[in-house]
């Protein structure tokens, strides 16, 4: 295994990331306890779920199944660095009350207190911001973050889905408070969804947060989604059917697919590869539902992909070019 820093700060992390959104919905506890096993044999200390994965009527439920695997002992929590989410409702879709979403101080409060319960441990080391909250300041969130670092009951923070401004304004705030500020963003970045690159990344950078890529695949999407059609294989559905539809979407695909190949590549673990070789990336977030699944993208840690394969991958999936210049002179 490959390790890191998490952006500014000390604490080492594995450069790739175990998503566990899965965990529930698809897959079910023992497999997932099976995966989470086999990812720390294999050197992988960085987890991430939510408080709402479990989704729908069993939001909670992907903490409670990490919860009763820390509990097996065998130093599984003192070896994870946990990172877990706030942000959505944690009522039933046909619930509602005040105060329990966003990023209120009574909301980062009770969610606080709640994930801990559910994930049974004593603190978490990475606790996000899934979303902005238009309607609170950021004074408020720092002085509810402040306090639950007081208490150790959180370590650092980070954010996700944030824009460039938002982190910029974020870690303005926390500065001038004396605040340690955010640590990392989890956003959406591969190589078919470069838009990150014009303003996240480079706040990211500025500001020495970390770059955690969810949906590295695209939803599947840089996954050998045509090649798995053609065999019979599972087919694209989600965000993947829905770019496939769009013709020309699907021929850069199938550019994609057969530059691989005559590379003799898997494209998932290639997609994978390439953002561990991007600027600020610290690890991408695999979210495997099966034990196999989590041994191809542990893979991709392997791979080095050249120059001229990288310039190639450009061509098919070029980027928007360096900010400010891609939209200015």
């Amino acid at each position: 295994m490959k390790y890191t820093q998490l952006g500014r700060t000390g604490l080492k992390v594995s450069r790739l990331v175990l998503g566990t959104m899965n965990f529930g919905p698809q897959t079910d506890e023992p497999t997932s306890h099976g995966i989470m096993d086999a990812a720390l044999d294999a050197g992988l200390n960085f987890v991430d779920t939510a408080n709402v994965y479990g989704w729908g009527e069993n939001k909670g439920r992907t903490e409670e199944i990490i919860g009763t695997w820390f509990a097996q002992g065998g130093d599984r929590r003192e070896k994870t660095v946990l990172a877990t989410k706030v942000y959505g409702s944690m009522f039933r879709a046909s619930e509602t009350w005040p105060n329990y979403d966003r990023l209120s101080a009574l909301n980062i409060r009770r969610a606080v207190e709640a994930s801990l319960k559910r994930l049974q441990t004593d603190y978490i080391d990475v606790y996000q911001f899934h979303h902005i909250d238009r309607r609170t300041p950021f004074e408020e969130i720092w002085q509810a973050v402040d306090v639950l670092i007081q208490q150790g009951k959180i370590l650092y923070a980070g954010s996700s889905n944030f824009p460039g401004y938002k982190i910029a304004q974020a870690n303005e705030t926390a500065a001038r408070r004396g605040s340690f500020g955010l640590v990392s963003e989890q956003c959406l970045y591969n190589l078919a969804e470069r838009r990150a690159e014009m303003e996240v990344i480079p706040a990211a950078q500025e500001y020495g947060l970390g770059v955690i890529p969810w949906s590295p695949l695209h939803g599947g999407l840089l996954g050998g989604v045509i090649k798995k059609e053609v065999e019979g294989g599972r087919r694209a559905e989600g965000r993947s059917a829905d770019a496939l539809a769009n013709s020309a979407v699907r021929a850069q695909v199938q550019a994609y697919e057969d530059l691989l190949d005559k590379h003799g590549l898997e494209p998932g673990e290639t997609a994978l590869a390439w953002l561990l070789t991007r600027p600020g990336v610290t690890g991408p977030i695999v979210g495997p539902r099966t034990a196999e699944q989590l041994q191809s993208a542990l893979r991709a840690l392997e791979l080095e992909l050249g120059e001229e394969l990288l310039t190639a991958l450009d061509e098919i999936f070029p980027g928007p070019g360096p900010s400010p210049e891609a939209f200015a002179w």
